[in-house]
């Protein structure tokens, strides 16, 4: 039977991440977060290749243990009141191969005790990427909606219809997202599954119209 890539030891990690939240815990405490986090979300990376191409050859999934699919724990704090040093979450991103950062378009795994997800799409995106993908919504509205069916949305809207659009236009509030993104939630026994990587694969799979939908509106291979 194959072994499981998480076990219940990554939430308990990250509860009491949570609750001692500074260097001195996270130092003392190294061992956990080499054994019960880093390691397991690397190893998932490796063998989650063949569902990341599944929804498109061009989404990248990299284990490399710096500057791959796995975020980093440290929070960058630089311009934020909150001052907590690390993350009490792990997550992945497989993006476009033609995005540079977080902000390109791709498929985001979120693993947090009571709040693990499984979310497509793009996350702030740059102001000209933003508007290509609102103009390709605007042009044909029944299709992006078609593409997002019914999974839930994520992220923020303005509060009006942004310049250049009629106020009463038939996707007005499609077009007033900041976030192009839709996510489902994932159980903690999916995570925990020896076929783990075969559940939110299949959770992706789902968000291949709509990831399809803004790669096309971009110019990107898909």
């Amino acid at each position: 039977m194959a072994r499981p890539y998480f076990t219940r030891a990554l939430f308990a990690y990250l509860e009491d991440l949570a609750a001692h939240n500074d260097r001195e815990w996270f130092q003392a405490n190294r061992d956990r977060y080499e054994e019960q986090y880093r390691q397991p979300a690397l190893r998932f990376i490796a063998d989650f290749g063949p569902q990341v191409r599944a929804v498109s050859p061009h989404l990248v999934c990299d284990p490399r243990p710096t500057g791959g699919s796995l975020f980093r724990i440290y929070r960058d704090v630089r311009f934020s009141k909150d001052k907590r040093p690390y993350k009490t979450h792990c997550a992945m991103q497989f993006r476009h191969e033609a995005g540079k950062d977080a902000h390109a378009p791709g498929l985001y795994l979120h693993l947090e005790p009571g709040g693990c997800f499984a979310a497509a799409g793009m996350w702030r995106p740059p102001t000209a990427g933003c508007r290509t993908v609102r103009e390709a919504i605007a042009a044909d509205p029944d299709r992006w909606r078609a593409a997002v069916g019914d999974l839930e949305r994520f992220g923020e809207q303005l509060k009006r219809v942004p310049a250049g659009y009629a106020k009463d236009h038939p996707a007005a509030d499609e077009l007033r997202w900041k976030d192009f993104g839709v996510m489902r939630a994932l159980t903690q026994k999916d995570v925990l599954a020896a076929d783990a990587h075969a559940r939110i694969g299949a959770v992706f799979l789902e968000m291949r119209p709509m990831l399809g939908f803004l790669c096309e509106a971009l110019g990107q291979p898909f």
